[in-house]
């Protein structure tokens, strides 16, 4: 069986947080979510997840709307056309450094609430996004975050690795949005939200052209949300492998061990620090599976089902309510919108 690449999905929390802004000033969010095709039973489910590609025409949906690329989460608002003017004078400097620099004096212009420094030493290069003394909710550092170092990462054509990621907010209940994202040293409730990096990344070449900007701006924001994600974790190396096979063919733990080359009790532990069990893992895994195939119109729920490896569609609808807390066809009516 072919399978779509991993494209992984949305916590139905960062939806809530995304709406906040146009609720806060009255907008009708309904059409919003209509033009993004996320059924509005799904913010009833805590559970609840969409797919990549719907939090991507939620994020333009409600742009569009508010006339703020930011999700008015600041005071003063990215205006449309801000996250174009930042790749464009990104784009023409020689370095990644000097790229981020602009970045950085760019967004500082615009937004009125939050603003990075870059701090060098010999070996580390750190972001600390300012934020004057007032702490902001974690959905206004990680979207600063996703335009800042996904632009970096585009700009030099390969994912700039997070070493680590501090954020004054405290954890949510569900931190894996940003585990995926960023990396899985992460601290919440810390003193200062900051971000660290190699420094030697700093001294690579923009590899991008006005050329290659036109189609990277023609993707944005998927291209931000998927394609510069954490891939360097254990359980992100796990679901590529997994990935590949149909799931009647996943293997159990121990044969998953093997295959890595890690002993079974180091692969257990580095599972548990991630915060999840390889079970877990395989549910989550299906769940994104099912959720993307879902928004297919050319599939049935039954295909559905037998390509997330049920054999029985009862079976499936079963699992699939147990994991999101809603029934298939609150993915599959997102095609009727």
């Amino acid at each position: 069986m072919s399978l779509s690449p991993d494209k992984g999905t949305t916590s139905i929390g960062l939806v809530h947080e995304a709406l906040l802004g146009a609720r806060s000033r009255g907008l009708d969010v309904s059409a919003v979510l209509q033009q993004a095709q996320i059924d509005p039973e799904l913010l009833q489910a805590p559970n609840a997840r969409v797919s990549a590609a719907a939090f991507s025409r939620l994020w333009v949906a409600l742009s569009d709307a508010l006339d703020d690329e930011f999700f008015a989460i600041d005071s003063h608002p990215m205006r449309r056309g801000s996250f174009k003017l930042m790749c464009q004078v990104s784009q023409n400097c020689e370095t990644l450094g000097q790229a981020l620099r602009r970045m950085l004096a760019l967004l500082r212009a615009i937004l009125d609430d939050v603003y990075g420094e870059l701090i060098c030493d010999a070996e580390s290069a750190v972001i600390v996004i300012q934020d004057h003394g007032v702490e902001r909710r974690l959905f206004c550092y990680g979207t600063w975050l996703i335009l800042v170092h996904g632009l970096l990462c585009w700009l030099g054509n390969r994912r700039i690795p997070i070493q680590q990621l501090d954020l004054r907010p405290p954890r949510p209940a569900d931190d894996s949005d940003y585990r995926m994202r960023f990396c899985d040293n992460l601290r919440f409730g810390a003193p200062v939200s900051q971000v660290v990096f190699e420094r030697s990344f700093l001294e690579l070449k923009v590899a991008q052209t006005p050329a290659s900007m036109a189609a990277f701006l023609k993707e944005s924001p998927a291209s931000l949300l998927v394609q510069y994600r954490n891939d360097d974790s254990i359980s992100a190396r796990i679901r590529q492998r997994l990935r590949g096979q149909s799931p009647e063919e996943w293997p159990e733990l121990e044969a998953m061990s093997k295959a890595l080359r890690i002993s079974y009790s180091t692969l257990q532990r580095r599972l548990q620090a991630e915060g999840v069990s390889y079970q877990r893992l395989k549910d989550n895994l299906r769940r994104d599976i099912a959720i993307n195939l879902l928004c297919r119109a050319d599939l049935t729920v039954t295909d559905v089902a037998a390509q997330t490896g049920f054999q029985e569609t009862s079976a499936f609808h079963r699992a699939f309510k147990k994991w999101t807390g809603v029934s298939p066809g609150a993915y599959r009516r997102t095609l009727d919108q």
